[in-house]
């Protein structure tokens, strides 16, 4: 994630903004330019603005911004709370969003449903009492459709879910980051021979039966040596889910470091060294290139894992200092590091399709 600036003022904007605190212009956020742009004109806010405090353009001749137009079903926002869980699942959503289209991922809608290849997603709560039988609405992905159950909006909900499910990190950005993980599985890999077969050299044989896999990880848990070869416990259930988390973690990697490197925060000698090293036109992996630049060659995943290992244990110290869990309560080992290397080389392979916004996120 970049910080922004005020297109009339020049004040820093943050990717929530809607108006600059400085100049008090209302601003939008232009995904296809990757910036911000005033409000008025041919800027129109989107349809949500009002409803989940949206901050994005429309896109030209419709009613709702491009990840807006992603949305299939929303809470009902006649039950009390919905509104709220209903905004900060959207924060999450544009979050992870912006992180597609600066790796230049195709995101469109579902043109229908038989359509393959769109995105949707579907914001649901638990029916009230429960339902028949005590149904639940779960969190998962059927064929580009991304269910979300609102109630992880809920702090102490999604915690006593992380409790209950034994899980070292819990988040609405994290569960968006997992599923679209498999939801490009199926777009960049299934049906691309080569990517297959380097996904099963890794992750291996994902034609194993599914069901089986997690209803014998639930029944057992995962291997005592899972920490070697997975990112986490529930990565060892099954190759998909494997994927699914080592491509999450990716995004959590390189949008944080995107982060950093914006607020100019050096990591230490490491930083240091390694500014010093770069070859002409490479800025260390982070999108501050203009757009009429020509491409740097892609950074290597090791040099990007190096800084990430400083700053995890850096902001992990940090928060036991304030009394607070690890903020990365992960290890990587070696094999989970060749893992996250294959999905940093797939995503640096991509055709440039995004215009402007891939030309300043690419090399992440």
């Amino acid at each position: 994630m970049k910080l922004f600036d005020c297109p009339h003022c020049g004040h820093r904007l943050y990717f929530e903004n809607a108006q600059c605190l400085n100049c008090s212009s209302l601003v939008l956020y232009d995904p296809e330019r990757a910036c911000f742009v005033l409000c008025g004109g041919d800027a129109v806010p989107c349809g949500n603005a009002d409803e989940c405090a949206c901050n994005w353009r429309a896109e030209p001749g419709r009613i709702f911004c491009r990840a807006c137009a992603l949305n299939q079903w929303i809470p009902d926002l006649s039950v009390e709370g919905n509104r709220r869980r209903w905004i900060r699942v959207e924060a999450a959503k544009k979050r992870a969003v912006y992180s597609l289209l600066a790796f230049g991922l195709p995101v469109a809608p579902k043109a229908g449903p038989q359509d393959e290849a769109g995105l949707a997603f579907d914001f649901l709560a638990d029916p009230i009492g429960g339902g028949p039988g005590g149904e639940r609405i779960l969190t998962g992905h059927d064929n580009g459709r991304i269910t979300l159950n609102v109630a992880e909006a809920d702090s102490a909900e999604r915690e006593r879910r992380r409790v209950e499910m034994g899980e070292n990190y819990r988040t609405l950005l994290g569960h968006f980051r997992h599923e679209l993980g498999h939801y490009y599985w199926d777009r960049l890999i299934r049906d691309d021979p080569e990517r297959l077969s380097g996904f099963r050299a890794l992750f291996g044989d994902e034609r194993v039966d599914y069901e089986q896999a997690l209803k014998a990880h639930y029944a057992k848990g995962a291997p005592p040596d899972w920490e070697q070869r997975h990112i986490s416990a529930y990565a060892a259930s099954h190759p998909w889910e494997d994927w699914a988390e080592t491509w999450a973690h990716h995004l959590h990697i390189t949008d944080t470091l995107e982060m950093v490197h914006a607020l100019n925060f050096p990591l230490g000698r490491l930083e240091t060294v390694e500014a010093n090293d770069l070859p002409p036109g490479d800025t260390g992996g982070h999108p501050l290139r203009e757009p009429a630049e020509p491409d740097p060659p892609p950074e290597p995943f090791e040099r990007i894992l190096a800084r990430w290992l400083v700053l995890s244990e850096a902001s992990n110290s940090i928060n036991r200092c304030m009394g607070l869990p690890d903020l990365y309560p992960f290890v990587i080992s070696e094999m989970t590091a060749q893992k996250l290397a294959f999905v940093h080389q797939l995503l640096t392979d991509l055709p440039k399709t995004n215009g402007t916004i891939r030309e300043q996120a690419t090399a992440l």
